[in-house]
């Protein structure tokens, strides 16, 4: 036999091994691998860490009650978070700990830059670091009641076909909410918290009233008292709620148009700053270089 062929069969005969032993060991019903896990040659398996979010929680928590709050303090901050989405009570101990946390990071950055020679700054940027999760805080609220507003109208139309088709005014929210699960995440989720209270026992009104103050959007606050007002008075449901849809449509169009008219006027700060310097260079830029070298060529003369 070749030296070649021996060399094949050796290598061949250890890879049938090697891979018969690995599939006899971690085989789920071998009894070899179980045997060599009773013996221990398998370590214990590491505890599964805590993900980030969590971790995150544990080392805000210690920092929010460094800051005592009194009792309205605590309102307002938890009326804030559930206004941009954020309805557990972990949120208050992670939004009061991070505005702490801000605060001390950029007390220990100037003390790293400049130390204790200006005490101003020390102040300042401690006090921005302070307020900066409230400014990120108030930007979300708004961006959500935002959203709220683009999807209201078309949550009223079908409301308004629910309404008419003879279901019921808390039947037809939960439909809508459903249909605009994916369109409208935010809008259906006050929908579908507003038909869990109706069912737990709570009236309509204060159901109502809740989802106002939940969202604090100035159109959900109208659609909420022309819908107590329809149920005190008992006039139609469906004609309110088309009432009120052509109205925020006829605001939507407004704004949009009020929006088209401010255009040209916030043109003309990037036109004077970007667009006319190079127009300028691009088009009197020759003729000043031309210019230059007549009166050069001139002088010299």
């Amino acid at each position: 036999m070749s030296p070649l062929g021996l060399a094949i069969i050796i290598f061949v005969t250890i890879v049938v091994a090697v891979f018969s032993f690995a599939a006899a060991a971690f085989a789920p019903s071998s009894v070899l691998g179980s045997r060599l896990r009773a013996l221990g040659w398998q370590g214990e398996p590491e505890p599964e860490r805590p993900p980030i979010r969590e971790r995150i929680e544990q080392a805000l928590d210690p920092l929010s009650k460094a800051l005592p709050l009194s009792p309205a303090e605590v309102s307002k901050a938890r009326g804030w978070l559930i206004q941009a989405g954020y309805r557990d009570a972990r949120h208050v101990s992670m939004y009061v700990g991070s505005r702490i946390l801000f605060a001390l990071l950029g007390f220990f950055i100037v003390i790293a830059i400049s130390g204790f020679d200006s005490l101003t700054l020390l102040i300042g940027v401690s006090g921005l670091g302070f307020m900066l999760p409230r400014f990120i805080l108030k930007r979300m609220i708004t961006e959500r009641q935002h959203r709220i507003k683009v999807g209201l109208p078309d949550a009223l139309d079908l409301t308004v076909i629910c309404v008419e088709a003879g279901l019921a005014l808390d039947q037809a929210m939960m439909r809508v909410g459903e249909d605009l699960r994916h369109a409208h995440p935010e809008l259906s989720n006050e929908f579908h918290l507003v038909n869990l209270e109706m069912r737990a026992g709570k009236p309509r009104v204060e159901a109502l009233q809740n989802l106002a103050a939940r969202t604090g959007a100035d159109d959900i606050r109208q659609l909420v008292a022309t819908l107590v007002q329809t149920d005190r008075f008992g006039t139609s449901v469906a004609q309110a709620l088309r009432v009120h849809s052509d109205s925020l449509r006829t605001e939507r169009r407004q704004r949009a148009e009020e929006q088209a008219a401010k255009t040209s006027i916030k043109m003309i700060i990037p036109l004077v700053l970007f667009i006319l310097p190079s127009i300028l260079i691009v088009t009197l830029g020759p003729a000043i270089i031309q210019l230059y070298r007549t009166l050069v060529s001139t002088g010299g003369r």
